[in-house]
C-alpha cells in the first residue's frame, strides 16, 4: 500500500473541505436546523408521538440521513470529477497509485466529511429535540456504512458524468425524492398497505429505518434486512468501480 501517496490525496480532499467550509459545514447544517424548526415545532406541535416519540425526535434520523446521503454524493462525485474537467486525473492515474489506493482515499475522504457533518447535526438537534440514543454502536455502524457507501455511489456518477448538469441530475432528481418519500418525516407503517408494500421497493427506507432503530429502537423494516440492504449496495458500488478502473470507461480519452 502506498500510504504516501494515499495520505496525499486524502489531505488534498479534505483541505477544499476546510477552504469551502460555508459550503460543506455550514450550509447543510443551517438547511437541517430550519428542518428541525419548521417541522418539529411548527408541525411538532400538531402531532402527539409516533411509536412512543416525539414527532421533532422522530424525524432527527430522517434528516440527518438526508443530509449523509446528499452531501456524501456530491463531495465524492465532484471530488474526481473535477480533476477529469481540468485533466489532471491523468496525473493520478499514471502515478505509482494503485485504482484500490485511488478509490479508497478520495472515497474515504468523502465519507469523512460526510461523518464530520452527521456528527455536528445531530450535536445540533440535541438542542432543539430531546434526543436520545439506545444503541450508540448500531448508531456509529450505519454512520459510517452510509457514509463510505454513498460516498463510493457518489465517486461512480463523478466517473460517469461528463458535464455539470450530470453531476447533479442523480442526487437533485433521484436521491432526494428517494429520501423524502423513504420516511424522513413520517412512519412507514402509517401509510395504506399498498403504499408500504410499494414503499419497501424505496432503498432509502432500508437506510432510514435502521438509523432509525439505533436511536429509538423502533423500526419500519426489520434492522437485519436493513444493514444486509446496505451491505448489499455497497457491493454493488464496488462492483461497479471495479469494472470502470478494469475497462477504462470514462477514463480513457
Amino acid at each position: 500500500m502506498n500510504w504516501r501517496a494515499m495520505y496525499a490525496i486524502y489531505r488534498f480532499e479534505m483541505a477544499r473541505a476546510w477552504r469551502t467550509m460555508m459550503q460543506s459545514i455550514v450550509a447543510p447544517v443551517i438547511s437541517t436546523s430550519l428542518y428541525f424548526i419548521v417541522f418539529g415545532t411548527a408541525i411538532g406541535g400538531r402531532i402527539n408521538q409516533i411509536d412512543g416519540v416525539s414527532y421533532g425526535a422522530f424525524i432527527v434520523p430522517g434528516l440527518v440521513m438526508l443530509s449523509l446521503l446528499t452531501q456524501s454524493i456530491a463531495n465524492a462525485s465532484f471530488g474526481i470529477y473535477f480533476p477529469k474537467f481540468t485533466g489532471t486525473i491523468y496525473e493520478v492515474l499514471s502515478a505509482p497509485v494503485s485504482y484500490f489506493e485511488i478509490v479508497l482515499s478520495y472515497v474515504g475522504a468523502a465519507a469523512t466529511k460526510s461523518i464530520i457533518l452527521g456528527t455536528i447535526m445531530l450535536i445540533t438537534a440535541a438542542f432543539f429535540v430531546p434526543l436520545r440514543i439506545d444503541h450508540p454502536a448500531w448508531m456509529l455502524l450505519f454512520l459510517m456504512l452510509t457514509a463510505f457507501t454513498f460516498s463510493l455511489f457518489g465517486f461512480i456518477i463523478g466517473l460517469w458524468a461528463d458535464n455539470f448538469e450530470k453531476l447533479q441530475f442523480v442526487p437533485m432528481l433521484i436521491i432526494t425524492p428517494l429520501a423524502f418519500l423513504g420516511g424522513s418525516f413520517y412512519s412507514v407503517n402509517m401509510l395504506p398497505p399498498f403504499w408500504q408494500t410499494v414503499t419497501l421497493f424505496n432503498p432509502v427506507v432500508y437506510l432510514i429505518s435502521g438509523f432509525r432503530w439505533s436511536f429509538y429502537g423502533i423500526a419500519d423494516v426489520n434492522v437485519g434486512v436493513s444493514l444486509g440492504m446496505t451491505l448489499l449496495f455497497l457491493a454493488l458500488c464496488l462492483g461497479v468501480v471495479g469494472w470502470i478502473f478494469r475497462t477504462g470507461y470514462r477514463l480513457k480519452p
